[in-house]
């Protein structure tokens, strides 16, 4: 079996490279996934995960039977979904912008950009926080100054589905930014070298060349992060907002209500059923999405 999985025959170099991917997956991600099981059992620490007892879809129903399980699942999916937008769309124009910079400064915006990918949520909450403090926060200072009052940005939920959008974005763009200027720096030259002989202007490059390149690698990276449309993004939801209860009407996702149900009733049990239906909706998703795609165009699809 050993002999069939790696041969280290010809390719046994790329066998020996392959081997710590495979055991990295194979410990972190599917050993673990035994303990799925827990969805669907009372789990009692000290019978342990095969001795608990099995109540099958219980877990599940307490979820969908309560009174929040509506509101967090609009929020989840509503967030992810302009998420997703809306970062694509910001993601594609400065990719675009960045190919038209010279090679002098693209360094130093690269960087710019990038940055924020790096910060832990925690540290963002605290940079959210100098802008959104009631008594000394700068944009409280900014409103005082132009002769307008001070907003309690903790206590109002309607400002919130802005602030997070423009915090996820502020933190994400870079990353998806690059993804997009590698698949233009992909792109035959010749292609707009000829469309300059043609005459045609920058934004009919972009239209008629840049675009129709990139959308294989967009409708990839949309069919992926459809996949996680039904995981909310915990640092960002939970740190950012200081778990505040006054806003959670339009902050609170899937996520951080069953983080804070492990937390004050410490049901296990229901915080596994709830990511085993996260699992098994993405998975949906992505399959779902990319048979969509493939019926529109077979050579845009993921398989």
């Amino acid at each position: 079996m050993l002999k069939r999985l790696f041969p280290f025959g010809k390719t046994g170099e790329l066998n020996l490279l392959f081997l710590p991917g495979f055991l990295y997956f194979l410990i972190l991600a599917y050993v673990p996934m035994v303990g799925v099981i827990i969805a669907f059992k009372d789990y009692n620490l000290r019978l342990g995960i095969f001795g608990s007892e099995w109540v099958g879809f219980q877990n599940f129903k307490f979820f969908i039977a309560s009174e929040t399980a509506w509101r967090v699942t609009r929020n989840t999916v509503l967030y992810s979904t302009g998420y997703i937008v809306i970062s694509t769309i910001v993601a594609l124009a400065f990719a675009i912008m960045l190919n038209e910079l010279s090679r002098r400064w693209i360094k130093v915006h690269q960087t710019v950009l990038f940055l924020p990918y790096f910060l832990s949520w925690v540290l963002v909450s605290y940079i959210a926080n100098a802008f959104l403090d009631h008594q000394s926060g700068f944009l409280n200072g900014a409103l005082l100054a132009m002769g307008m009052e001070k907003v309690k940005w903790y206590f109002s939920p309607n400002y919130w589905p802005v602030i997070l959008n423009l915090a996820h974005l502020w933190k994400a763009v870079g990353f998806a930014t690059l993804m997009y200027y590698a698949g233009i720096m992909g792109i035959d030259q010749s292609y707009y070298e000829a469309a300059r002989i043609d005459g045609a202007g920058k934004l009919q490059m972009v239209r008629f060349i840049t675009i129709p390149l990139l959308t294989p690698l967009i409708t990839i990276l949309l069919i992926l992060s459809i996949g996680s449309m039904f995981r909310g993004d915990f640092g960002l939801h939970y740190f950012v907002t200081n778990n505040t209860g006054l806003i959670y009407s339009t902050t609170d996702v899937i996520d951080t209500y069953v983080f804070r149900a492990l937390r004050t009733i410490g049901d296990i049990s229901m915080s596994a059923a709830v990511g085993f239906f996260q699992s098994i909706v993405g998975l949906v998703l992505v399959l779902t999405s990319n048979l969509i795609v493939r019926k529109i165009n077979d050579e845009n699809s993921l398989w």
